[in-house]
């Protein structure tokens, strides 16, 4: 029995190797279809089915190649020469898909890091939109006029991603200018006041309201106030004006940039010293005759030269 399962029946391969091959797909087979289940568990919530079927391909076959290279020893062939060709075919691949692999690799990295997702308001060098897909290969933006852009994985991934909703707060802030005859104390407390009305101003961490400058027009209070992410910017749309107004019912005036010019008591005096210039005297316009020349020539003279 032991003769049979070494003796050689096709060249060099002898049955127990046929045995091992068998074995070694089997193994193959089964992980290939645990690592498909894992890779639905892991993803399945985290990108879009398209993306998922091409990434569960591409481990596929990459475990259907590392299988093939196993089995191949035993059946006896010679791997030097196909490591070559494959070296050399691989090389060259390298090089024509280099910017094709940097933004595989760059897209698996974003799946698992996770800095952004479908949804987010991201702001990207000069970008600002909201992510649309993340592929394997691309991300898709729409910016805030609706406009459609594709960022390669491999830019995205080594540039400073800002996500604008990934903290469930955010803070903006105003600057509003009262006069410096208007009570401050009063403007503040009605300041507070309009914010408590709005459904979407936070309460912890809440406002700051506060005198911050006396500047050369008017007597600049901040207003910082609290909103969650998905409604700050309807509230910080909305609200300035409402506080505009409500300032301006209780005779709290938001001024405009003017200036008052002083004289010195001397140019004062200096400028009464100078006496006024004597009038111009008009002079009655005159007609003057006209007299004929009387040596001149005639018309139809000559000269007498």
């Amino acid at each position: 029995m032991l003769n049979f399962l070494t003796n050689p029946i096709l060249g060099e391969t002898t049955p127990l190797d046929l045995v091992w091959v068998i074995i070694i797909i089997i193994i193959a087979m089964t992980l290939i279809r645990v690592v498909r289940m894992q890779l639905k568990r892991t993803f399945g919530d985290r990108v879009p089915k398209s993306d998922l079927d091409f990434m569960s391909t591409v481990v596929t076959y990459l475990l259907y190649l590392a299988t093939f290279l196993i089995i191949l020893p035993y059946l006896h062939f010679d791997l030097s020469g196909l490591f070559v060709a494959g070296g050399i075919i691989a090389l060259a691949l390298a090089f024509a898909t280099q910017n094709i692999v940097a933004n595989l690799v760059s897209g698996l990295f974003l799946m698992f890091e996770r800095p952004i997702k479908i949804g987010d308001n991201i702001s990207i060098n000069t970008l600002t939109g909201t992510v649309q897909n993340i592929q394997i290969m691309s991300t898709i933006v729409r910016t805030f006029d609706g406009i459609y852009i594709r960022i390669p994985n491999s830019k995205l991934f080594t540039s400073d991603i800002t996500n604008l909703v990934i903290h469930p707060a955010r803070r903006f802030e105003y600057i509003i200018g009262i006069r410096y005859k208007d009570d401050a104390g009063k403007a503040i407390s009605i300041i507070r006041d309009m914010i408590d009305k709005q459904p979407y101003a936070l309460k912890s961490p809440g406002p700051s309201v506060y005198v911050d400058m006396l500047d050369s027009s008017s007597v600049n209070i901040v207003v910082k106030i609290w909103a969650p992410s998905l409604y700050w910017w309807g509230l910080r749309t909305e609200l300035l004006w409402k506080l505009k107004v409500e300032l301006e019912k209780n005779d709290i005036q938001i001024p405009f940039p003017q200036q008052e010019v002083w004289f010195n008591n001397i140019l004062k005096a200096d400028m009464k010293s100078v006496k006024e210039p004597p009038p111009i005297r008009e002079i009655p316009y005159q007609e003057i005759e006209k007299k004929e020349n009387i040596h001149g020539p005639k018309p139809g003279e000559t000269h007498g030269w």
